[in-house]
């Protein structure tokens, strides 16, 4: 099946998401268990004990929970600050959030603490660009140095109206919560659900189907049920297994039966090219190490080339750290999604 389709369905009580390309699974959201603390929850917390040699200080949360802040400068234990969860924790471990708020929807980003106006690069229409200008400029009016205003790449084939309003709900969000610095700690604006954040980020999608039985139409039920297996199919017979241990993510590649001397290369660049779709949906993060089949030593420079380019299609925070002396491969991911695992056992 050619084209995009967003399917909107729920599985078990929880809401959840899928973006199918030409057939395939290209990204899964679902709603987290309730002890997940899921990115962009802001909160007002109180600052707790500094860490020395962590380079950070935790924050005290609602319910008994906690945040590690690493933005410290100009903090004073006890202060009530606002902070915004970045990525995920193990249950029971303080969760990394930040100061640098962001409240986010479909067309505009509003940035507290970071003035200024920006409009998506995607947006090259030099008539385009100006107008939207002059419209983000009427809604900020009078937010001074305070706000700041990135206008996102969905603002292209939108209606001024629809931004237009779009950007002033985001102002008045953020103007409520910055004047909300008084008292316990508290949650004052849950993280998108599933749904939600499809129709947030998920703007160039073909069509959308959001009754019931949408997964089973689109084959989504399918493709979930490949991910709770280890092995991933490749070209010509090789395939790669993904196995998340506690400490990090493996990754092994092989060839199968093919045994032409550049079946090792073929193997390790469909590998590569595959693999951040599959951590992307199968949410896993962290350290990663991949296992690479044989292949000549000089083309050591090409698999990097290829690594670089897969991962910066992908648009996630990557570094990738090169081999190592064993021949691995090394690179870290942002945890910033539970794994598919936990979420579906």
């Amino acid at each position: 099946m050619k084209g995009s389709v967003i399917a909107l369905d729920q599985i078990g009580e929880r809401q959840a998401a899928a973006l199918m390309v030409d057939g395939l699974l290209d990204d899964f959201l679902i709603d987290p268990p309730e002890w997940v603390i899921p990115p962009e929850t802001l909160f007002r917390g109180k600052l707790g004990r500094p860490m020395k040699g962590m380079g950070g200080v935790f924050v005290d949360l609602p319910g008994g929970q906690s945040g590690f802040l690493r933005q410290t400068k100009g903090l004073r234990p006890g202060d009530p600050v606002l902070v915004q969860v970045t990525g995920l924790a193990e249950q029971g471990k303080a969760v990394p959030v930040t100061t640098r708020l962001l409240f986010k929807s479909r067309y505009a980003i509003v940035t507290p603490d970071a003035p200024g106006l920006n409009i998506s690069r995607q947006i090259d229409d030099a008539a385009l660009r100006a107008d939207l200008d002059a419209l983000a400029r009427d809604a900020m009016d009078g937010a001074g140095d305070s706000l700041g205003l990135i206008l996102r790449s969905a603002c292209l084939d939108a209606d001024e109206a629809t931004v237009a309003d779009d950007i002033l709900q985001m102002r008045s969000l953020a103007e409520q919560v910055l004047a909300d610095m008084s008292g316990a700690p508290e949650l004052l604006v849950a993280a998108p659900g599933a749904h939600e954040l499809a129709w947030r980020d998920w703007v160039d999608a073909d069509t959308l189907d959001d009754q019931t039985g949408s997964f089973a139409r689109h084959g989504v039920d399918d493709a979930l049920d490949k991910l709770i297996r280890t092995e991933v199919a490749l070209p010509h017979g090789a395939f790669m297994v993904v196995e998340p241990t506690r400490a990090l993510v493996a990754v092994d590649v092989n060839t199968g039966p093919d045994t032409s001397p550049a079946a090792g290369l073929k193997a390790n660049i469909a590998a590569i090219r595959a693999l951040p779709r599959e951590l992307r949906l199968r949410g896993l993060g962290g350290q990663v190490v991949i296992d690479l089949a044989p292949y000549p030593k000089r083309e050591k420079q090409v698999l990097e080339q290829v690594l670089g380019a897969a991962f910066k299609r992908d648009g996630r925070d990557t570094v990738l750290a090169g081999f190592t002396p064993l021949g691995n491969f090394e690179l870290t991911r942002k945890r910033d999604r539970v794994a598919l695992s936990v979420l579906l056992p």
